[in-house]
């Protein structure tokens, strides 16, 4: 489950106690993504955020602090609904192959989705530590990615993935590269086949966190699993035949 939005967030400069505040704080924050996302961090002004909302800088600044601080809570907040999609559609009963595909899908679609934007400004900005909220949004990196790390962990369990890897290089091969083809799609600015190039891209990686001898990893887990299928069924049947009427011959 994942936490309240912005849990990590710290205060801005007047918390939105009102009904109207807080509408005012969440019209600032959409009006905030669409320039981020149009003209990057260093070419979007609060000036322009604020006369798109028909109100004054001043009236941005009663709420926060400056740009860098109004960036960091429209990526806070894209943190927030990301997390959530992740959580609520990831395939509970499904196999790890079939959770793992869903992730790598998903972020993807996250990313790109909502054109290429977002995806410069959570690659950029969102990862910078020169400013004070750099704390708060390396907790919501590694929220984020903790669907991603249950599930290679899954994996690890059962015998699929690899263990002679430690799980953060494991994420950090998987996620280096999707951020290279995020990157390049972002770069390009180019409309991109995002389940294609899912499909594609989870093949390649799954098979990069497959143990060294899968097939014979494999052999040995089915011969397991039939030994112990006999023994179950051996003990089965053992009372039974402890307990079977002595035959008329006896």
């Amino acid at each position: 489950m994942s936490t309240a939005p912005n849990t990590f967030m710290p205060a801005s400069r007047r918390q939105p106690a009102g009904r109207k505040s807080q509408q005012r704080v969440k019209e600032i924050l959409a009006a905030g993504r669409e320039v981020f996302s149009e003209k990057g961090y260093t070419r979007a002004t609060t000036a322009e955020i604020a006369q798109r909302l028909s109100i004054s800088e001043a009236t941005v600044f009663s709420y926060f602090r400056g740009k860098r601080e109004l960036c960091a809570r429209v990526i806070g907040d894209w943190y927030d609904e990301s997390i959530g999609a992740i959580e609520a559609g990831l395939p509970r009963d499904g196999t790890v192959r079939q959770q793992f595909a869903f992730i790598v899908r998903m972020h993807l679609r996250l990313m790109l989705e909502s054109g290429t934007g977002i995806c410069e400004l959570v690659l950029s900005e969102g990862r910078t530590r020169h400013h004070e909220l750099s704390e708060a949004l390396t907790e919501m990196q590694r929220r984020y990615t903790a669907p991603l790390m249950r599930v290679l962990a899954r994996g690890q369990e059962c015998g699929q993935i690899r263990r002679d890897m430690p799980l953060r290089l494991l994420r950090s091969l998987i996620f280096g590269p999707m951020e290279h083809v995020l990157w390049d799609a972002t770069l390009a600015n180019r409309r991109t086949d995002i389940d294609a190039t899912a499909e594609k891209l989870a093949d390649v990686l799954w098979n990069a966190l497959q143990p060294p001898n899968i097939e014979l990893a494999a052999l040995a887990q089915f011969s397991q699993d039939v030994g112990e299928a006999m023994r179950r069924l051996e003990r089965e049947r053992s009372p039974r035949k402890a307990g079977a009427p002595s035959s008329l011959h006896d």
